[in-house]
This record gives structure tokens, sequence and C-alpha cells, in this order.
């Protein structure tokens, strides 16, 4: 095959060959309101899978003649990708996951747009609107599967982790396999593929056929965690709010591995829901692991939350080092709690409607100088409201990371600037100098310079 391929022509399949022709000028639409500047970074990203670049702008800088055109023709819908990256391909076709991926995007775009956020038929501004608009996206991808007993593990950790945590996270996936549990995660690289691979061996011994391997991500996280090929169910939300809120709806408990700030994230957005008073009786079994050499990332972890969110917030991690039978064990377990508690609400198996998520951690945050500076980082607080303004800090460093946006607001502005109680301000600057120590900010570690200046 030429190594370099300047043109290819492809046709999607299914419910995307009639997609209209305003459909499509929405998604060749090249100006500020248009989608193309979103399909393009997300269709690049798609077809990078495989790749070790963990950055939005350098991906796009890399691939400067990358470009994709969506026509209505006669026959249907077809694709124009110009300049396309040539390991996508094998023997001149594009390989069917990635094409599967690639319509995936066009899917959750378009129907963001005009159904959702568009169509003035979801309150945004109301959490029961916002919950309402996850379901209908979740929906319209196929992620939700009526008949089926709880059985969907969120797998959640970093994409710049040690060959031993990743084997370990694969390990970890093959016990869950074994048990006939279904993964969902990130979908990118390291933590996100791991359990997915190991699950593949597991479900393969069982004769499992209904793997579900579920990637859950937003666009401006996708170019720097593109989905691994194991995923077989994709959805793109419209952002990391979303994102996350549809892990804990669609998931019926979680395993935490080792990773970096957007880990952290993500644990405090679930403290911050496992914390609210109206959930204290709904379970949702949490457990964090990974090798032994891991114990001190979490035993760091386990300081941070019980310096600034107490006691309460660190009996909700269950810590298990080195044990992937028992974290399997304990998860199968949990399902049948679970069972017996959405029977007994009258809620369903496949979304669970009864967590309460309050407004401010729905709406979307957006990690400006300004907004960082302002976050509310004091003890004068409920502790899952300290949890969320945590949340949005680790969000706007993991923006500065790896986001396209973000990192070009840390060009031209300099390192967000974060502060708070001084306390609190010590127990994140020495986590974060940990990832820091550890490589785990990102891939390429060698060359890290922070995105932030912790204000003490």
């Amino acid at each position: 095959m030429n190594p370099n391929i300047e043109k290819v022509i492809i046709r999607p399949e299914g419910s995307l060959q009639i997609l209209s022709y305003q459909e499509a000028e929405q998604l060749s639409d090249m100006s500020a309101g248009g989608l193309n500047d979103l399909l393009k970074q997300c269709a690049l990203a798609v077809l990078n899978t495989g790749s070790n670049e963990d950055s939005g702008l350098a991906l796009l800088e890399a691939y400067p003649d990358f470009d994709i055109q969506v026509t209505v023709k006669g026959r249907g819908v077809q694709l124009v990708i110009n300049h396309p990256p040539k390991h996508a391909f094998v023997d001149g076709e594009m390989i069917v996951g990635l094409k599967e991926h690639l319509y995936a995007v066009l899917r959750d775009l378009v129907y963001a747009r005009n159904e959702i956020l568009e169509s003035g038929q979801f309150k945004l501004n109301d959490s029961f609107g916002i919950t309402n608009a996850i379901f209908h996206i979740a929906r319209n991808a196929q992620l939700l599967q009526p008949n089926t007993l709880p059985n969907v593990i969120v797998c959640w950790g970093g994409h710049a982790i040690s060959v031993e945590e990743y084997d370990y996270s694969k390990h970890q996936g093959y016990e869950l396999g074994l048990r006939n549990l279904d993964i969902c995660t990130g979908c990118g690289p390291g933590a996100m593929k791991g359990p997915m691979k190991g699950a593949v061996l597991g479900h393969g011994k069982q004769r499992y056929a209904d793997g579900r391997y579920i990637g859950i991500t937003e666009p401006g996280i996708i170019a720097a965690e593109a989905p691994n090929a194991i995923v077989n169910e994709l959805c793109i939300f419209p952002d990391i709010e979303k994102r996350l809120e549809a892990f804990v709806r669609i998931g019926h408990g979680i395993v935490v591995f080792p990773g970096g700030a957007g880990t952290m994230e993500e644990i405090l957005y679930l403290l911050s829901i496992l914390l609210h008073p109206k959930n204290a009786n709904i379970p949702f079994p949490l457990v964090l692991s990974g090798p032994t050499s891991s114990q001190a990332y979490f035993e760091s972890i386990a300081g941070f939350v019980r310096n600034t969110l107490g006691e309460a917030a660190v009996d909700r991690l269950n810590i298990i080092i080195n044990e992937p039978r028992k974290v399997a064990r304990e998860m199968k377990q949990a399902m049948e709690a679970i069972r017996q508690d959405r029977k007994e609400s009258s809620d369903a198996y496949y979304f669970n409607w009864r967590l309460h998520i309050e407004l401010d951690q729905q709406q979307p945050f957006i990690p400006s100088h300004e907004n960082m500076a302002n976050l509310n980082l004091h003890k004068n607080q409920p502790p899952h409201e300290l949890a969320s303004q945590l949340r949005k800090a680790f969000s706007g460093i993991v923006a500065g990371n790896v986001k396209a946006d973000g990192i070009r607001e840390i060009e031209f502005h300099g390192p967000f600037e974060i502060n708070g109680d001084p306390d609190i301000m010590q127990e994140m600057d020495s986590l974060l100098q940990s990832f820091v120590e550890q490589k785990r900010m990102k891939i390429d570690a060698s060359t890290y310079n922070p995105c932030y200046k912790i204000i003490r």
C-alpha cells in the first residue's frame, strides 16, 4: 500500500445512510458555529488510535493536511477523508473497528447538536433536564439494554501508567471477564484499555459471546484519549460533566486504577455524589486497586482525601492491593445487592435515575484562568460541595495538560493560578508533585511543564 494516503472515500452503514442534507452540511460547516472543527478533531483521534500522543493540539499539528467532509449522494452518505493516518488502514482498507468509531462520531455530534443542545426540548439549566438529556444520548447510542441484570463495571485510571500497572489492569479485567461482567472505561489507552483487553480473554474462556466494551468520552478529551480498538460501544457526550454523569448512571460499580490528574478528577466527582446525604442509602461499590508497587500511590490519594474531605470520605474508598480476584468477587457480589435495590425501588437496571447530582456538578465548568482562580477551595462548606470544587480544579489541570483549548490558554496566559485554604493548597501541591515525580501527568512526562501554580 502507498504509505501516503491522500484521499479515501467511505460510506457509513445502518441509520447513518439516511443522514439528511442539512446534517451533512452541519458536519462540513467550517464556520465558528459549524461542526466540522469538532468532527475533524474527533475523527483524527479515532483514526490515530494506537499512537503514543496525548496532546490534542500536537495531534492536529502533526496532521496539518487532514480534512474530512460529509456529502449526501443518491445512494446515501459518503465521507471524503484527505490525508488520514496510514496506520488506520490494512492493505488499503480502513480497519473495521475504526470505521465503527468514526460512524459513532458522526452519530453523536449530530444528535447532541440537533436533538439535545439546540432543540429546546431539554431543560439544560435544570438538574433533571440534564440527566434526561444524558439518558437520550445514551439511548440513541444503544448503550441502554433493557432486560439485562446489573453487570457493567466502570474502570477508571490513567493513560500514563507503568507497564506493571497496565499488566495489573489487564489481570483485573480478566478476573471480571471470567465472572461475565462487562467493562466500561474512558475508552483510551493505559488503564482504560487494559481491563478491556483482559476481559476479552475472560469472556472468551467463559464463551460469553455478548461481551460489552463500552467507551465513554467527549470532544475535548478524545484527541488525548483516542478510543482503543477493543471498544465496541462508543458514545461521545457533549462535555466532561455529561460524560462523568453517564459513567455513574450507566455503570453499576467502579474500579479505579492508578492515574494522574484525570483519575483524581474522577475520584472527587464520585465522592461529591456518594457523600451527598440524599445518596447515603444507594449502593454503589467503589474499589481502588493496583499492584503492590502502587500502594504508596493509593496511600497518597487516601491521605489527600482524609486531610481535605474527612474520614467519612476515606471510608468510601475500598483500597485493595494486588488482589484482582478479590476485587472481581466483591464486584460480582455487589451486583446482586444492586439488583435487589433497583427492584425494590422500581429503578431501571440499565440507568441509575435515583442518584442525586447537584446542578452545579452537571453544568460545564470552563477552565479559564478566571474560573480556576475563583474556585471555592475552603473547608467552610459540606464535604460533598468541597469535593465538587476540588474536582473542577483537577479538571482544569487536565485541560491544561492535554486538551487543545486548554493548552492554548496556558500558552497565551501562563499557568492557572489555584488558591484557597492553606492546608488544602499544601495537600494539592504535595499530591500533584507526587504525580509529576511518578510521571503520571502525560505520556511524554520527561518534558512536562506544570500548567498550574499553587498559591499559598
